[in-house]
């Protein structure tokens, strides 16, 4: 019984720890702050939001493999909320930010693959640590609730939410047009 005990003991102890790490006990602040003018390489998702992952790896992979760009962030445009709307009819924008790159080697991304720029707007902003996929989760759990009651103690609209997966400085940047209902 006393080894069960202390079993448990660790096994919890492992658990706050992993959780600590991962940003679990991270709280979250919003600003407003203009932001956006990123030019992006992407591909549109239609479907549920957990196969982004996937598709920014292969816009990345296909970015440096073929092209020879390299990017340090990813990111993700999510226009609907999944609490309200089907897996399968779920929108989204997923890929790379390209930054410090020449027209001319833009001008052949936007003949092979999706390329914009992101509207600059206010936007309500927040960050999380980004210290690998369990931080993904984690900030899930936490930046959403909390956009939502910012948005609503602002009286701000429900509107898609920006994702900026910021390698170099190990953070996820979360980011909400902030337009008034």
């Amino acid at each position: 019984m006393k080894v069960v005990l202390i079993i448990l003991t660790l096994l919890v102890v492992l658990l706050v720890i992993v959780y600590a790490y991962y940003g679990g006990f991270k709280r979250i602040s919003f600003r407003i702050e203009n932001q956006g003018g990123e030019t992006v390489v992407y591909e549109n998702l239609a479907g549920d939001y957990s196969q982004s992952p996937k598709v920014m790896d292969r816009v990345y992979h296909a970015l440096l493999n073929d092209e020879k760009v390299t990017t340090a962030k990813g990111f993700g445009i999510y226009y609907d909320n999944p609490k309200k709307v089907e897996k399968d009819k779920l929108r989204s924008e997923i890929g790379c930010i390209v930054e410090n790159i020449d027209s001319y080697t833009l001008t052949g991304l936007a003949e092979k693959y999706k390329v914009k720029t992101l509207p600059q707007s206010d936007f309500a902003v927040a960050e999380f640590p980004f210290k690998g996929k369990l931080s993904v989760l984690f900030g899930i759990m936490k930046v959403y609730p909390a956009l939502d009651k910012f948005n609503k103690a602002h009286g701000y609209t429900e509107s898609p939410i920006t994702e900026i997966y910021d390698v170099p400085n190990r953070k996820i940047i979360y980011r909400r047009e902030t337009k008034k209902e």
